[in-house]
């Protein structure tokens, strides 16, 4: 590593302010970060100190996602294979030929086989999403002149966790580019941004690509067509046809471990809650933001249920299948806890997340052609968070002045 250090010093000066490379410096600066800590670093004076920068809070969140990344393969080729096995055929891709060449079986039974049939499909829009929003975010940085920032590591470990497994990959780089660009750098670039960029791009697709992006049937790696027991609607879906009836297919507990047809990332609510666990520990997620959804989606569906209607069967789905079914616990773990676009002050990430958690219900109960809520309720209360912010600032000086004159 030294020899390493040595060498990236000798060429430093062809990056800094004269130098030929000039143009180039946010690239340069992205991997030297990267690779060691910055060289210019507080050493005594009037400063706050912590251990916890920017790359390491990044890193953090992204090892909380280990857990969905894992369950996004094991899941994409748990389902694939169990269609193949019930008379499903593959698709026709060259993912089938590199199965061919690895000698594996077709047996949904086996772990290692489910994991790398899923890193199939995975995998690919994990590195499209890295090459094409990558490249967008250097692009914006060298015509800036910023630096490469950490933010883009989190937002294209995200992207491709909401994502089917079926999805063409040139949709992939329309979505992450149009969430890099219009959610992010159009707004002045990270810590600017109102939107949360990942969910921007899984919007961008959901409304331009509505076939491939809506949901209405499973999303399986196997052509599924006419076999029985495999194709048809989604958990949500089938609820908002015939409420709990339609769930019978669907066991609760499946859904709260992960093994039913859905987004790669977002169907366990386990690994969820596992990353959760390790953003809270750490303090990078809100726990207020987290319990705020939770609330908020628990009120709403209790109230909903007392109301009742005789046309709606999802106005009797109970809270619990709320939280199990979409990207729900995806969406309140990792996306709305985002520290940009979300309320900042600790009293105003309740009230946020308890907006989310009413949203997600009323988007899913109230509106019969778009069962899934958790994407919209986020981005529409990514708008109002400097909002209520501001009123809980002014809430708190009222406080403060009342207590002086006291």
């Amino acid at each position: 590593m030294k020899a390493l250090r040595t060498l990236l010093d000798k060429q430093h000066h062809l990056f800094e302010k004269g130098g030929k490379l000039e143009v180039l410096h946010p690239v340069w600066e992205a991997q030297d970060t990267i690779l060691y800590t910055p060289g210019l670093v507080t050493k005594a004076g009037a400063h706050i100190r912590d251990a916890l920068d920017q790359k390491r809070m990044m890193i953090t969140v992204v090892v909380a996602l280990l857990p969905c990344m894992a369950m996004a393969m094991y899941n994409t080729g748990w389902q694939a294979l169990k269609a193949i096995s019930a008379g499903a055929a593959p698709l026709d891709t060259w993912q089938m030929s590199i199965w061919s060449v690895l000698g594996l079986q077709n047996d949904p039974s086996d772990l290692i086989a489910c994991l790398v049939f899923g890193a199939l499909f995975y995998v690919p829009v994990y590195i499209m999403t890295l090459a094409a929003g990558g490249a967008a975010e250097v692009l914006f940085a060298l015509v800036r002149r910023h630096p490469v920032t950490e933010g883009f590591l989190v937002t294209s470990a995200l992207f491709p966790l909401t994502l089917p497994a079926t999805i063409p990959l040139w949709q992939v780089a329309l979505g992450i580019i149009f969430g890099v660009v219009v959610g992010k750098e159009v707004f002045g670039g990270v810590g600017m941004n109102i939107f949360n960029p990942a969910l921007m791009g899984r919007a961008f697709l959901f409304f331009a690509y509505p076939v491939q992006i809506s949901g209405d049937s499973v999303w399986i790696a196997a052509q599924t067509k006419g076999v029985d027991g495999v194709s048809g609607a989604t958990a949500l879906a089938d609820a908002a046809e015939k409420g709990l009836a339609g769930l019978q297919s669907f066991p609760l507990m499946d859904a709260f471990l992960g093994f039913i047809p859905g987004s790669m990332g977002e169907t366990s609510a386990l690994a969820a809650l596992i990353g959760a666990f390790v953003l809270i520990v750490t303090r990078i997620g809100s726990w207020r933001t987290m319990a705020g959804v939770a609330a908020g989606t628990a009120a709403m569906a209790t109230v909903l249920n007392l109301i009742g209607s005789d046309t709606n069967p999802l106005f009797d789905l109970p809270f619990y299948w709320h939280m199990v079914l979409g990207g729900w616990a995806f969406g309140m773990v990792f996306m709305a806890t985002d520290p940009v676009s979300s309320a900042y002050s600790q009293t105003g990430k309740l009230f946020y997340g308890l907006g989310i958690g009413i949203l997600v219900v009323l988007v899913r109960v109230v509106n019969p052609a778009y069962p899934e809520g958790m994407m919209l309720a986020i981005l529409f209360m990514n708008m109002f968070a400097p909002l209520i912010d501001h009123y809980v600032v002014k809430a708190n000086i009222r406080r403060r002045a009342a207590r002086r004159v006291a």
